[in-house]
């Protein structure tokens, strides 16, 4: 054993000189945990099975008691070996977030600048991206870091920065042990990684970890009682409030939504101001989220959702109503979300590369009228189910082309809930031209004024690098359809 670390000790950031430390997983997250811990003064041997400049290659005859401490990559379940036996022999597992959390650098005498977490199943990124333009409106030096962009043991080096937008997956959050967030939302919870996490209550209790030591708020959905369980069960720092959020009128210490105004009635009044209880803060309009409107013209109710969490975070950071309008008004989406990428013979084809369950699949496919849409979907199933999904949405359905490897779980979905709808599947073999075929077959299955969306409710690693690489290559076949029609977003 090397290092300052004790064996059987859970470690401190101060520990790490000399430490010996795994990193498990040479992602980007991967790479920058290395540099970080290498800066600390650790020791590092990295591990990867594909990476060619990793250190090591085969974990099967690893001893993790060699080591002082591992460093998890997301993509490293945690009923893996290597680190399943690293658990068991108390050798302490981080990830990524827990070694950002532990080397946040100080900003003087201001110690180090506070996060304010979120994750869901959906949602995410959107919100995070919504929040940091918030703050950023404000005035503050505030990226949107962890699960989007920048890693966050990386941006947590940086004494510049006043507060950190912070978005965490349910992997990120399984290893991380002390993170404190000033406040923190769990915007949603549905089916998904489940062949990570094991079972539904596993995932749900890596989730709520990102309420753990909230100072000021944890923020939730309202009428989501399991969330609200969720939130009331959390063990926050004493004085921390629980903060819902609406699509309705708000009730008390809640924000939502009046007249299409955004209002608060959390953060607007001291608590000991007599008025608190009979007032409200307006933040913006439903009109500031215009920009972000889908084919009805009008934001999609999930969209409002993330706004107000979005909101209520910043507000819980003291964010003046003022610079909610102005931040959300100048959001601006990222890729793969609901995008349309051409038009072809009166039929738009958009874009959700990245609705990767069928939650995120359901909001996309509620943005279309009923007899509109032919369905690209499937990929990785990852142990999820559809018959909700399906049942919910086949009066939209006019064709649907499955793709993929992990078909059968849609294809049984639709043949029990949308009998008479059509279905065509994709040689799951057929890897290289898959996309090209899928828009081809929804062409022919289309008519004027239908909307080829790709939403596949899937994860994309069987066939493609990411839900990114899968979109780009959806809008290239897209584009291949007619690349000489004039106009705007027509392919």
């Amino acid at each position: 054993m090397g290092g300052g670390l004790v064996p059987g000790v859970v470690p401190r950031a101060g520990d790490l000189d000399g430490a010996r430390v795994l990193v498990a997983g040479l992602g980007v997250s991967g790479r920058a945990a290395s540099e970080v811990l290498r800066h600390h003064g650790a020791k590092v041997w990295t591990l990867d099975h594909r990476a060619e400049d990793a250190d090591l290659q085969d974990d099967g005859a690893l001893d993790p008691t060699d080591f002082d401490l591992v460093v998890a990559s997301p993509g490293w379940r945690p009923d893996g070996p290597l680190l399943a036996a690293a658990v068991t022999r108390g050798v302490p597992v981080w990830s990524e977030v827990e070694l950002a959390w532990r080397t946040r650098a100080s900003r003087g005498g201001r110690g180090p600048a506070p996060w304010l977490a979120l994750t869901g199943t959906n949602g995410k990124t959107t919100t995070v991206g919504m929040l940091s333009s918030i703050l950023q409106a404000a005035g503050l030096r505030a990226p949107a870091v962890g699960n989007v962009g920048t890693p966050v043991v990386e941006a947590v080096q940086d004494p510049a920065h006043d507060v950190l937008a912070v978005e965490l997956s349910s992997f990120q959050l399984h290893f991380t042990h002390t993170v404190r967030a000033r406040a923190a939302a769990l915007l949603n919870l549905a089916d998904d990684h489940l062949d990570w996490h094991g079972s539904m209550e596993a995932y749900a209790a890596a989730k709520a970890r990102v309420l753990t030591g909230a100072e000021v708020a944890c923020v939730y959905p309202a009428r989501d009682g399991r969330l609200e369980r969720l939130v009331g069960e959390a063990e926050v720092t004493e004085g921390a409030r629980a903060v819902g959020t609406t699509l309705g009128a708000p009730g008390p210490g809640q924000l939502g939504v009046v007249e299409s105004l955004l209002v608060d009635r959390a953060f607007h009044a001291p608590a000991d101001d007599p008025r608190r209880a009979s007032t409200a803060a307006e933040l913006a309009t439903v009109d500031d989220l215009s920009h972000l409107a889908g084919p009805s013209g009008t934001p999609a109710p999930h969209v409002i959702e993330n706004a107000l969490a979005a909101s209520a975070l910043a507000r819980a950071h003291g964010v003046p109503t003022e610079a909610v309008a102005a931040g959300l008004r100048a959001f601006a989406p990222g890729a793969h979300r609901t995008r349309p990428v051409g038009v072809v013979d009166d039929v738009v084809f958009v874009d959700d590369s990245k609705a990767t369950n069928a939650h995120a699949a359901s909001a996309a496919l509620a943005s279309f009228p009923p007899g509109s849409v032919v369905w690209i979907a499937g990929g990785l199933a990852k142990g999820a189910r559809f018959e909700e999904l399906v049942r919910t949405h086949a009066e939209r359905l006019v064709g649907v082309v499955l793709i993929g490897v992990d078909a059968a779980p849609l294809a049984e979905a639709l043949t029990r809930h949308a009998p008479g709808v059509p279905v065509v599947r994709v040689d799951p073999a057929d890897t290289g031209a898959v996309m090209t075929r899928a828009v081809h077959e929804a062409r022919r299955m289309s008519r004027p004024g239908a909307t080829v969306l790709l939403a596949p409710a899937c994860a994309s690693m069987d066939q493609f690098d990411s839900y990114a690489q899968r979109g780009e290559l959806f809008a290239a076949a897209v584009r291949e359809l007619a690349p000489d029609a004039p106009g705007g977003p027509r392919a």
